[in-house]
Parts: structure tokens; C-alpha cells; sequence
């Protein structure tokens, strides 16, 4: 009983074949429907269409009804005999095509062997019977087609189509032969061609796809990034500014006032980058990120130091080191503990470098350049000066406190893919 089992296995895999198939096309008749409703081409609908599988090559069966009809007419000698090799080669070349469009079942010993049992049998009815029989090689052609492709199909075309014409010959006439060996060589040929170029044309869609995908991911993890980056910076500026004037209310109102419109101008300067960020024009400047570090860490009773020197830098330079400036100092005021922050910009002929150095309590080890110290936010401006042919080092300085150094061409800077923007730095415990 083991056989019946096999062919009911067959069966299923046909309905299942057969289920996904009008699922595909089902779902392709709704892309055509919904361009129509938005007045577009139908046949502009970005959408192949249903997959082509076994069933697209079952119609070819019909050039066999010559050989059916003359069994059922009692013309063919041993009807017994061509019954069972009709029905032989009918579910052999069944089996064979629907396991052609699978790239692992097609590549597969049992569908090689399938296919030479096909050949076997196409020879034995053509020379047994002739006449239409001898229509069975150009099938043979298109199963051969369907699972050989690649650099043998060419040798394999031009063999197949010269051995049907050697047993056309010898069976009927070499009239017919030269037909017996063009329609099996067309048959394989252009079958293998439109079957691979459906395969080419659906690999390159679904390539085209994943890009996109990913180039939306990109975006977003650009734009998450960038907006976390700023939120956290500007928050962390207003609720050290707030503390401040919490601290100078009772006994100097005037200053706590003053820290109060800081709070304001900082909240106003975050709607506008906010802005920027979301409509993507956002370009730092390392100007501007040195002043709101002198105002950022005078808030927190740090004393800031900020030293600069060289020549004027290229936008795309300034911009890295202001996000090198904007994620150490949020680093010292939130982490260090310091009393003193100092930043320093020197700028040389082809190079410039940043350094920023506090006096505060963090011993971290290692160095940023490897990923092992601070948070995502080093790590991420590790890669963005990278990208940019720069460095990132941060850790422990030789005098005490923590060191984050930036090195950067100071005019060659290529501008660097949004995406790799860095979140929030974290000092490492101390």
C-alpha cells in the first residue's frame, strides 16, 4: 500500500500547488482592480502576476489526443500495451514539470531520473507506434527545458533534437524527422528561456523590495536616532538649568530668572532643530555647539575651558565634531561630577583633532575606539567618524577624570550616512 500513500501525498502537493497558485492570482486581480479605481494603467500594476508552476505546462498534453484518439478508434496495435505507456508517460511528465519549478526538487536525482525514465519511454511508443505518437519528443523537449537550465541545455537541446530525428527517421521519414528535431529543439529551448527569465524577473522584484525595506529601516533608525540624540541633550540641558534656578530662587531671584529664559531659549532652539531633523535639513555647527556647552555646563557649576585653534574646517567636519562636543559635555553633566570641562580644537593643515577632558570621578577602561567604553553613544560616533576616515578615543585621561578624542581630515570629510548617528553617550561606572 506503500504506492497509494506516495499518490496521495502527490495529490495533496498538487491542491496545495493549486490553492497558492489562485491565491497569487487572486491577489494580483486586486492590485489591477485597485489601479483601476485610482484611474491608473492596469497593465502598469507593479505586480507580476501568479507565479508560474505545473499547471502552465499541463495544456501541452493535448498534442498527445492524436495517440489517445487512435486508442480509442482501436488503430493502435497491443491497445493494451499503449494505454498503459500513454498513461506511463503522462504521469511521468507530470511529475517532472511540477517538480521543475522548485530550484531544490529540480536539482534533485529523483527528477534526473524521472526525466530518463520520460526519455526511455518516449523512445519505446515512438518506435513501437510512430506516426502521432512520435509527437511525445517535442514534450520531452519542453520537460527538458523546464529542468535543465543552465550552460548544458544548449548541448542537451541540440542532442535531444538530433537523436528525434534519428528515431523519426528510422520510424516514419525524413521529412518528418527534420520536424521531429526542430519542434523538440524550439520546445526546449524557448521553454527553458521563458521559465528563466520569469525566475530572473521575480528574483530581481523581490531584490528590489528588500532594498526598499531596508532603506526604510535606515531611515527610521536615522531619524530615531537623530531625534533621541536631541531630545536627550536638550533635556538633559533643561533639567540641569531648572535645578539651577531651583537652587537660586530663595536667595537671588534675578539669576534664577536668568536660568529660566535660558530654559525657555533652549526649548525654543529644540523645537527649531526638531524641525530641521524632521524635515532633514538639520547641519550642526561646532560654533554653536561650543556655546551651548559653556551655557550647559556653567548651569551645572562645572567651569568650562574652551580652546580653538587652526584653520577654518569644511561644514561636514564641524558638523561630526559638533556631535562629538554635544555628546561629551551631556556625558561630563550628567556622569563626571566635574568642576572643570575643558575642550580643545586644534586644526592643522590636514587634520583636526577635538579633545575634551574633565576632572570629574569616571575611571573608565579601554578605549572607544574598540566599543568597550561608554554607551551607544560613543560607540555610535566611533562608527560615524570612521565612516568619515576619522577616530574616536575615549577613556580614563592621564591626569585623572575622562578624555574623548576626535580626529578628523579637516577638509576631506565625506559627509556621512545619517544613519550611523549616535544616541546619548554614557560614561562608564566608576
Amino acid at each position: 500500500m506503500t504506492w497509494m500513500r506516495r499518490a496521495r501525498c502527490h495529490i495533496r502537493a498538487l491542491r496545495a500547488e493549486r490553492r497558492r497558485w489562485r491565491a497569487d492570482l487572486e491577489r494580483f486581480r486586486a492590485a489591477r482592480r485597485a489601479a483601476r479605481k485610482r484611474g491608473a494603467d492596469a497593465a502598469a500594476v507593479d505586480h507580476p502576476g501568479p507565479p508560474p508552476t505545473g499547471f502552465s505546462l499541463l495544456p501541452w498534453l493535448l498534442m498527445g489526443m492524436g495517440s489517445f484518439s487512435n486508442l480509442l478508434q482501436g488503430r493502435t496495435a497491443n491497445p493494451w500495451i499503449g494505454g498503459l505507456g500513454l498513461l506511463a508517460f503522462n504521469s511521468l511528465y507530470v511529475y517532472v514539470t511540477f517538480r521543475a519549478f522548485d530550484r531544490a526538487k529540480r536539482e534533485s536525482v529523483s527528477t534526473r531520473v524521472a526525466l530518463g525514465l520520460l526519455a526511455l519511454l518516449t523512445t519505446g511508443l515512438a518506435l513501437g507506434y510512430g506516426g502521432s505518437w512520435l509527437m511525445f519528443f517535442p514534450l520531452l523537449g519542453l520537460a527538458t527545458g523546464a529542468v535543465l537550465r543552465g550552460p548544458w541545455l544548449g548541448r542537451t537541446g541540440i542532442l535531444l533534437a538530433v537523436y528525434a530525428g534519428a528515431v523519426s527517421a528510422v520510424r516514419d521519414d525524413w521529412a518528418n524527422a527534420t520536424t521531429m528535431a526542430y519542434g523538440t529543439f524550439i520546445s526546449a529551448m524557448v521553454t527553458a528561456a521563458i521559465l528563466s527569465l520569469s525566475e530572473a524577473v521575480r528574483e530581481l522584484r523581490a531584490a528590489r523590495e528588500e532594498l526598499a525595506r531596508r532603506a526604510v529601516e535606515q531611515e527610521r533608525l536615522r531619524f530615531s536616532r537623530d531625534l533621541h540624540d536631541l531630545l536627550g541633550h536638550t533635556l538633559s540641558v533643561v533639567v540641569v538649568k531648572s535645578e539651577a534656578a531651583r537652587r537660586l530662587a530663595p536667595r537671588d531671584l534675578a539669576a534664577a530668572l536668568a536660568q529660566i529664559s535660558d530654559i525657555e531659549s533652549v526649548g525654543r532652539q529644540a523645537l527649531t532643530e526638531i524641525r530641521e531633523a524632521v524635515t532633514g535639513y538639520r547641519e550642526g555647527s561646532l560654533a554653536t555647539e561650543l556655546t551651548r556647552a559653556r551655557s550647559a555646563l556653567s548651569a551645572a557649576s562645572v567651569r568650562p575651558v574652551v580652546r580653538q585653534s587652526g584653520t577654518p574646517l569644511a561644514p561636514q567636519t564641524e558638523a561630526l565634531l559638533g556631535w562629538v562636543v554635544r555628546e561629551a559635555v551631556t556625558n561630563v553633566v550628567r556622569h563626571s561630577r566635574a568642576s572643570r570641562c575643558e575642550i580643545t580644537v586644534e586644526g592643522a593643515a590636514e587634520r583636526v583633532r577635538l579633545t575634551v577632558t574633565d576632572d570629574g570621578e569616571g575611571t573608565g577602561t579601554g578605549t572607544g575606539t574598540s566599543g568597550g567604553v561608554g554607551g551607544t553613544g560613543l560607540k555610535g560616533l566611533t562608527e560615524r567618524l570612521a565612516a568619515a576616515g576619522g577616530s574616536l578615543t575615549a577613556g580614563p585621561a592621564p591626569r585623572g577624570g575622562f578624555a574623548v578624542t576626535a580626529d578628523l581630515p579637516a577638509g576631506g570629510a565625506e559627509a556621512v550616512p545619517a544613519a550611523v548617528t549616535a544616541p546619548r553617550a554614557h560614561r562608564p561606572p566608576s
